[in-house]
């Protein structure tokens, strides 16, 4: 039998010290995207499971948790992702014809962990644009990514830039079990199967597909792209793209490390051109992941162009060092009339005051007490501990 105080795998509980940090770092992203002109937005934690899944392909299914309502008997989902839910709200609920900025923040629930170490509730933030096509959009979102782990604390940002505009142009004319082998061959770098897979096309798109995994690296990969690449527009529009992305990123973010990763297919079934994940010392995976999704409101009956990122808060958190406790006034606990009115003066300026209760007088060694207030000449004044 189980002890009923233990929780399920890839769950866990988040302690105060580190509650404290997440919180300190959740109102400083929000203010950084309110900074960008974001509106926040908190769409429900569950939610008609087609809706959920709309444009996110098989992936994000296997995320979610399902459920049926008691009220309607249809099927729900618990959201694994909250992006769908945002292109909700804006096709149907803002329905604007103009940009639209959108962000948010709250916990997701995965069906699976996406690792052996990785949260099953992630706390996600993420920040959206809606209704512009240009790239304008595109390099916002990534400064306003970059903005947010610069004011987090995160050291060692690299960027990695790829666009899926360049495996779908490649991968047209294969069938759909080909071109799922291919994509699958692509992320796993294998080669041997990805030959197989690709052996109908012409032999041009074969040659550039089975380059792919070699193009990973700096700006000279860009330059190795256009003479191992077929020149088909949908390519040359990428790797124009492609370049002046980090072209930008380098001018606005000196500190960012930027490569490319031409053979990257994650999020295939989602993104519909140039994306990015972001990196950073002490992690093994990406801390952020973004780019161009214009058919994720498809399903909702607005197709309108979309660019975005998210993280997760609870990964930053723990990659990131929390800032000192905040400093404390230690206070007794008393009906004097004149020390309430004290504590509440000081709570008012800003000031954590924490009151002994009577018999726990010597416990608040948890608290970051650094002045006490005391009775002095009938006066209740701060003084340093």
């Amino acid at each position: 039998m189980s002890s009923a105080w233990l929780l399920p795998e890839h769950l866990a509980d988040v302690l105060p010290a580190q509650a404290r940090h997440i919180e300190e770092l959740r109102r400083g992203l929000l203010d950084v995207a309110r900074s960008y002109g974001c509106e926040l937005v908190i769409p429900p934690l569950a939610e008609h499971l087609d809706s959920l899944l709309s444009g996110t392909g098989g992936d994000l299914d296997l995320k979610t948790f399902k459920l049926v309502d008691q009220l309607s008997g249809r099927t729900l989902g618990v959201r694994a992702d909250s992006t769908p839910q945002v292109a909700r709200i804006d096709a149907h609920l803002l329905n604007r014809r103009g940009v639209t900025r959108l962000c948010y923040c709250g916990p997701v629930l995965h069906a699976r962990p996406s690792g052996m170490q990785a949260s099953r509730e992630p706390l996600q933030f993420g920040a959206e644009i809606y209704g512009h096509a240009g790239l304008e959009a595109d390099l916002e979102v990534l400064d306003l990514a970059l903005d947010c782990l610069g004011d987090a604390g995160l050291p060692g940002v690299v960027l990695d830039l790829a666009d899926t505009r360049i495996v779908r142009a490649l991968l047209e004319g294969l069938d759909t079990a080909a071109r799922e082998r291919a994509l699958v061959a692509l992320a796993a770098k294998d080669q041997a199967t990805l030959e197989s897979a690709v052996q109908p096309l012409e032999p041009a798109r074969r040659r550039a597909l089975l380059a792919l995994p070699t193009l990973y690296g700096d700006d000279a990969i860009l330059a190795r792209a256009r003479e191992l690449l077929p020149s088909l527009p949908a390519l040359r529009l990428a790797l124009d793209e492609l370049a002046t992305l980090g072209r930008h990123v380098r001018q606005a973010h000196p500190k960012a490390r930027v490569g490319y990763d031409l053979a990257d297919v994650g999020g295939s079934a989602y993104y519909s051109g140039a994306r990015f994940a972001v990196y950073a010392e002490g992690s093994s995976d990406a801390v952020a992941r973004g780019g161009r999704y214009d058919e994720v409101g498809e399903v909702f009956g607005r197709k309108r162009p979309a660019v975005g990122f998210s993280l997760d808060l609870k990964e930053i958190a723990e990659l990131v060092p929390a800032a000192g406790g905040r400093a404390a006034i230690r206070a007794p606990w008393a009906e004097d009339s004149t020390l309430r009115g004290a504590v509440r003066r000081l709570r008012e300026q800003g000031e954590t005051v924490v009151c002994m209760l009577p018999g726990h007088e010597h416990e608040g060694q948890e608290f970051d007490c650094d002045r006490e207030l005391v009775a002095v000449g009938g006066q209740w004044v701060v003084r340093a501990l």
